[in-house]
C-alpha cells in the first residue's frame, strides 16, 4: 500500500493506494497548532474504511508521500528562524536592492518592501574572488570571527552565507561554513554554491538565506512527524513532495527545506496532465486546484510542466524570491474559505484573507463569523449538509445565511440568494482573471486548451470558469478533490543537481563540459541513496542553462547528448535552441552563437505502484437524488443530484457529486464519461467535446 498525504489551508487530503490499484480518498481538517493529528486524522478514515486500524494500515504502508505548505505558511506568518546574512565586504545591500520592478508603475503608495534578512544581522566578511575563482583578496578570518561573535549576542539561528563568485571555487564559503560549525554549531548553515550554483549574485543570495532560516523549523517538522508515525506503526519510508515535482526522502529535504516551499501545490500539474492526457488530444491543459484559501493554476504544454526560477513568496517584485528552479504555479487569494467583504464605497470582494481551517467558514459549525464562498454556496443549495458531515464538519447552515444576509446582502440592499450568487460570481471573476494572466497574457489560447478540475472547492464555479474562457472541454478527475494528493502517487522519486559554466558554442571547451556533465551525472545518483532504490535502465537528463550574447534571461536548452563527442553535437545543441528561442519569443538569431551560464542533471526514478488504473472508492455519494438549488436566471429550481458514478450523459442544471466535492453543472452545460473515468464537461449549449475522447453514444444513458 502506498498513502499519499496533502496537507492544505483548510483540510488534509488522504490517498490510499492499495496493492490492488483501487485508489480511496479521504479528508479530514487541518490542524495548523500540530499538523501530525489532521494526518492521522485523514489516515485513521483511511483504516476504518477498509476495516484496518490505524497502526495495521501503517504497518502494511511501504510510501507515505507527503506534500506540505509548512514552508510557506511559516515565512509568510514570519515564524522561520532568526537569520544572518554573510556576503563580501562591500555587498551588503544584495537583499535590500532585490530584483527591480514594479507590478503597477503608478501606485506610490507601498512602502519598500523590507529584506529577507535586516541590515542589523547582515554581516561583511573580507574577502574577494574573481568570476574565475582566482583569489584577489585572501579571506581575512578575523572579520568571520567578528561576525560569529555579533551572532553570538543576537542569538541568531541559522545564517545563509553568499559570496561573490563562490560558484567559481566555494574556497571561502567553505571556510566560513567551518569556523561557523566549529563556534556556533547550534546554527543552522547555508552555503550558497551548494544549494543554488547559479550566476545571479540576488537568486543566490535569497535561496540561501531562505533554505537557512526553515531549516531548524522543518528538520523538526519532519522529524517529529516520522517519529510520531513510527510510534503509530509506520514502518516504511517516508517520502516528501518538492517545489521541483518529485519526491525526496525526508532526510535529503531537511537539507535543503526551500524545496519543500509550495510542495503541495507543485503535485497538483503533474495530476492535471496525467488525466488529461487520458481524456484529452489537446496540446495545452490549465491545470486549477482551488482549495479553503487559494487557487493554483499552472499549464501544460505538450506535456511539459514549466519551470521557473522566479517564484516569489506574496506578491510578485514586493515579496521574496527563491531564485531555486520550482513548477510553475501562480497562487491567487481566492478558495472556498476567502472572505466576502463591501467595502465603504459599496464594492463587494472576495478574498485573500480567508477563514483557513481554523475557525473556517460559518457554516462549519466552529464558530467562523465572515461570510466566505463556502458560506454562499450551502446558501445556494450547492452543498450537501450530510456529506459535509461525514468530514467531521458540524454543519451550521443557519450560521450561513447569517453572514451572507448581514455582511453582504444588507450593505448592498440584495436578498440573501442574490447576495450568495454575486459572492460566487466575483469569485470566479477572479479567478478567470488569474488563468488569463498565464494563458492570454503569455500567448496560450484558453479556448484550445482542455481544463482539467482539481481541489475541494473547484466544484462551486468551474463550469462557470470554463465557459467565462471558452474552453470546450472541462476534465473532472474522480480524484478531483484531492487532485494535489493524487499527483504525489504519481510522482518520481528525482535527484537533480547544478553547477554554473560559462561556454560559447563558437569556442566551445569540449573537456571541460563532459567533465562537468560526468561529475553532475555522479552527484544526481549520489542523491538517489536516501530513497533507498537500486533503478535500472533509468537515465540521467542534461539541461543547459543558454541564451544569446548580450541577452538578459537564459532559457532551458535540455541536451540529446550526454556527452559532447564531435562538431555535428554541438551544431545540434545550437540548432535546438533556434528552435526553442523561437518557440518562447517568436524569433531566432540563426547566425548567433549561443552562450551557456549554467548546466544542471536531473533522474527521475517512477517510484514503486502508480494511480494509472485507480477505481475511486471513499466518500460513497450514492446515486441519483433531487435538491433545490438557486442558478442565476432560473432562481430556485429543483435539480438532479447524481453521484460521479451513475454520469453517463447528464443536462445542467444539476449537481455531480464526487468523492469529496460537488460539481454545480450549469444550465446547458453537458456532461459524460470519459474512457479514462473522469468526467468529460462541455460548459455551453452549442459547445461539443472537441477535445474529449467521450464513451460511444451506444454507451450513455441518460438521466
Amino acid at each position: 500500500m502506498r498513502l499519499a498525504v496533502d496537507m492544505g489551508g483548510t483540510f488534509t487530503d488522504v490517498v490510499l493506494e492499495r496493492g490492488d490499484r483501487r485508489v480511496s480518498l479521504y479528508k479530514a481538517p487541518t490542524t495548523p497548532s500540530n499538523p501530525a493529528d489532521g494526518i492521522l486524522a485523514g489516515i485513521g478514515l483511511a483504516a476504518a474504511d477498509v476495516g484496518l486500524t490505524t497502526a495495521e494500515l501503517l504497518n502494511r504502508t511501504k510510501v507515505l508521500i507527503h506534500g506540505t505548505t509548512r514552508a510557506t505558511n511559516a515565512i509568510l506568518t514570519g515564524t522561520q528562524a532568526k537569520t544572518a546574512f554573510l556576503t563580501t565586504e562591500g555587498h551588503p545591500d544584495i537583499l535590500v536592492f532585490r530584483m527591480g520592478g514594479r507590478e503597477n508603475p503608478f501606485d506610490h503608495s507601498r512602502e519598500y518592501p523590507d529584506p529577507y534578512v535586516p541590515r542589523s544581522l547582515t554581516f561583511e566578511i573580507a574577502e574577494r574572488l574573481d568570476y574565475r575563482g582566482r583569489v584577489v583578496r585572501p579571506l581575512e578570518r578575523s572579520s568571520v570571527e567578528a561576525a560569529i561573535a555579533r551572532m553570538a549576542e543576537a542569538e541568531v539561528e541559522a545564517a545563509g552565507v553568499c559570496l561573490l563568485w563562490s560558484i567559481a571555487n566555494g574556497a571561502h564559503e567553505l571556510a566560513v561554513g567551518e569556523m561557523l560549525e566549529a563556534e556556533l554549531p547550534q546554527v543552522a548553515v547555508t552555503l550558497s554554491h551548494q544549494l543554488n550554483p547559479i550566476v545571479r549574485e540576488y537568486h543566490r543570495a535569497s535561496a540561501a538565506c531562505i533554505d537557512a532560516s526553515l531549516k531548524p523549523l522543518m528538520t523538526e517538522y519532519l522529524a517529529g512527524l516520522e517519529q510520531r508515525l513510527v510510534d503509530e506503526g509506520f514502518g516504511g519510508r517516508l517520502m516528501v513532495a518538492s517545489v521541483s515535482g518529485g519526491l525526496l526522502a525526508s532526510s535529503w529535504l531537511a537539507q535543503a527545506p526551500i524545496q519543500a516551499i509550495n510542495s503541495g501545490p507543485a503535485l497538483a500539474p503533474i495530476a492535471g496532465r496525467h488525466y488529461a492526457s487520458r481524456e484529452s488530444s489537446a496540446e495545452t491543459a490549465v491545470v486549477i486546484d482551488t482549495g479553503g484559501t487559494s487557487l493554483d493554476v499552472s499549464v501544460v504544454r505538450r506535456g511539459d510542466i514549466p519551470r521557473t526560477r522566479d517564484t516569489w513568496l506574496g506578491g510578485r517584485f514586493v515579496s521574496h524570491l527563491t531564485g531555486f528552479p520550482s513548477i510553475d504555479v501562480r497562487t491567487t487569494g481566492s478558495g472556498g474559505g476567502s472572505i466576502a467583504t463591501v467595502d465603504a464605497g459599496g464594492l463587494l470582494g472576495v478574498g485573500p484573507e480567508s477563514a483557513g481551517a481554523e475557525p473556517g467558514p460559518a457554516c462549519y459549525g466552529r464558530g467562523g463569523e465572515w461570510a466566505t464562498v463556502t458560506d454562499a454556496c450551502m446558501v445556494l443549495g450547492y452543498l450537501d449538509p450530510e456529506r459535509l458531515g461525514r468530514l467531521n464538519v458540524a454543519v451550521d447552515r443557519l450560521a450561513a445565511e447569517r453572514v451572507i444576509e448581514e455582511q453582504i446582502g444588507a450593505p448592498l440592499g440584495l436578498d440573501r440568494e442574490a447576495a450568495a450568487a454575486a459572492v460566487v460570481r466575483v469569485a470566479t471573476e477572479q479567478m478567470v482573471h488569474a488563468i488569463e494572466e498565464v494563458t492570454t497574457e503569455q500567448g496560450v489560447d484558453p479556448r484550445s486548451a482542455v481544463l482539467v478540475s482539481g481541489g475541494g472547492a473547484a466544484g462551486f464555479n468551474v463550469v462557470a470558469m470554463a465557459k467565462r474562457l471558452g474552453c470546450n472541454t472541462l476534465v473532472i478527475p474522480r480524484t478531483s478533490s484531492a487532485l494535489s494528493a493524487t499527483g504525489g502517487l504519481l510522482s518520481p522519486v528525482f535527484s537533480e543537481h547544478a553547477l554554473a559554466l560559462h561556454a560559447t558554442s563558437d569556442r566551445f571547451p569540449v573537456e571541460e563540459v563532459n567533465a562537468s556533465l560526468d561529475r553532475l551525472a555522479a552527484e544526481c545518483w549520489a542523491g538517489l541513496s536516501g530513497a533507498e532504490l537500486q533503478p535500472s535502465g533509468t537515465r540521467v537528463d542534461f539541461i543547459a542553462e543558454a541564451r544569446y550574447p548580450g541577452q538578459v534571461w537564459e532559457l532551458e536548452l535540455p541536451l540529446k547528448v550526454s556527452k559532447f563527442s564531435s562538431e555535428v553535437d554541438i551544431v545540434a545543441m545550437v540548432e535546438d535552441f533556434h528552435r526553442v528561442h523561437e518557440e518562447v519569443f517568436a524569433v531566432r538569431d540563426a547566425n548567433s552563437p549561443i552562450e551557456i551560464i549554467g548546466l544542471r542533471a536531473r533522474i527521475l526514478v517512477p517510484a514503486p505502484g502508480d494511480a494509472r488504473t485507480e477505481t475511486v472508492e471513499g466518500f460513497d455519494v450514492g446515486g441519483e437524488s433531487e435538491r433545490d438549488a438557486y442558478f442565476d436566471g432560473l432562481g430556485w429550481t429543483r435539480v438532479q443530484v447524481v453521484g460521479s458514478g451513475q454520469v453517463s450523459l447528464v443536462e445542467g442544471p444539476a449537481i455531480l457529486e464526487l468523492p469529496g466535492t460537488s460539481v454545480v453543472l450549469d444550465p446547458g452545460a453537458v456532461a459524460t464519461r470519459g474512457l479514462g473515468g473522469s468526467l468529460l464537461v462541455s460548459p455551453r449549449p452549442d459547445s461539443n467535446l472537441r477535445f474529449g475522447k467521450a464513451e460511444s453514444d451506444d454507451s450513455i444513458r441518460s438521466h
